[in-house]
């Protein structure tokens, strides 16, 4: 395995909970209104530090959509996914953009969030879908 390079950086950023990779700046934030698995997600019009998994199709409460989960280059750990493609024209603008899971990275003051375990979600989508 090479040696590992990874991107710092500068202001109100969002990083991995377990080896606190820089992953994303808060201005780059597109809502703060979705939902995953283990409560509320962000999605992000750009991340770093990151790679991609295999495509897969999953279906989400907004339907069908193509997807590339995303880990964290510095520990391996799944922090969200890609969006590829979406099936439905009203979701398009979800294509090529980031879902950051809040349980999984650290919020700009550095606090973790912690989920409910009444939570059980399937997909990330805005709260008002």
């Amino acid at each position: 395995m090479g040696r590992v390079f990874l991107i710092y950086l500068d202001g109100n950023l969002y990083s991995c909970k377990y080896c606190h990779a820089h992953l994303g700046l808060a201005k780059d934030i597109i809502s703060k209104s979705f939902h995953c698995r283990h409560g509320k997600a962000y999605l992000f019009d750009n991340v770093v530090n990151i790679t991609v998994g295999d495509k897969v199709e999953r279906l989400m409460m907004t339907g069908m959509h193509t997807v590339v989960d995303i880990f964290c280059v510095g520990c391996g750990s799944i922090v969200g996914w890609k969006y590829e493609a979406a099936q439905d024209k009203n979701q398009k603008y979800k294509e090529g953009k980031f879902i950051l899971e809040r349980f999984k990275v650290l919020g700009p003051d550095g606090s973790e969030y912690v989920f409910s375990e009444d939570v059980h979600m399937a997909g990330s989508d805005p709260d008002d879908a």
